[in-house]
């Protein structure tokens, strides 16, 4: 491959996260996001009124298309300003409803929720604020072990196992809030080593 190419394949890379002003908000990955939101009131209702397996299925489509959105956006060049702002609002939603839910109806203890939410709008909050000066706070290996322990737990949790499960998904629940707050502290930390 000759240089020019080389150069031409790197610019389009370094380009494949941008916002393409030509691609219209009316797309694939974008209505995944917006039926994720629509789902949300849906989901809820299927956990508040004891429908475990339903509530369980929903939340793993709705997580499903989660991460479709973001792949097909990515592949396809789809990437929107509608998408870059309603995709973390439809997670940080649903992820609320899930723990807000489980509170309600007992199966979890409150503390998980106030701390894994305090923590999630904190750094959503937080990383908002640097990115209206120009700083973006990209989104590290430890948020993904974050997200990915953090919906593993809620399944647990929505799923009507047997008793003898009980232990084992709070163990795992109990290492999502162990991460989540442990990656909050690390990217105020980063954030701070940064600015000075």
């Amino acid at each position: 491959m000759s240089r020019v190419n080389k150069s031409q394949d790197a610019r389009n890379q370094s380009h494949a996260t941008d916002v393409n002003p030509e691609v219209s908000n009316w797309n694939l990955p974008n209505i995944l996001t917006s039926l994720r939101i629509l789902f949300i009131p849906l989901f809820a209702w299927l956990v508040l009124t004891g429908h475990g397996w339903w509530a369980f299925g929903c939340f793993v489509l709705l997580m499903i298309t989660d991460k479709l959105d973001g792949d097909i956006a990515r592949s396809r060049g789809l990437i929107t300003d509608f998408g870059k702002i309603a995709d973390p609002i439809a997670d940080k939603a649903l992820m609320t409803a899930a723990f807000v839910c489980l509170n309600i109806t007992g199966a979890l203890p409150v503390w998980v929720t106030v701390l894994i939410l305090v923590r999630e709008f904190g750094i959503t909050i937080w990383r908002f604020f640097l990115l209206r000066q120009g700083k973006v706070v990209p989104a590290s290996q430890g948020g993904k072990l974050k997200t990915a322990l953090q919906t593993v737990a809620v399944a647990l949790y929505l799923c009507p196992l047997p008793g003898w499960m009980d232990i084992p998904s709070f163990i795992v629940m109990l290492a999502a809030v162990i991460v989540t707050v442990v990656t909050g502290v690390q990217y105020l930390v980063d954030g701070r080593k940064e600015n000075q």
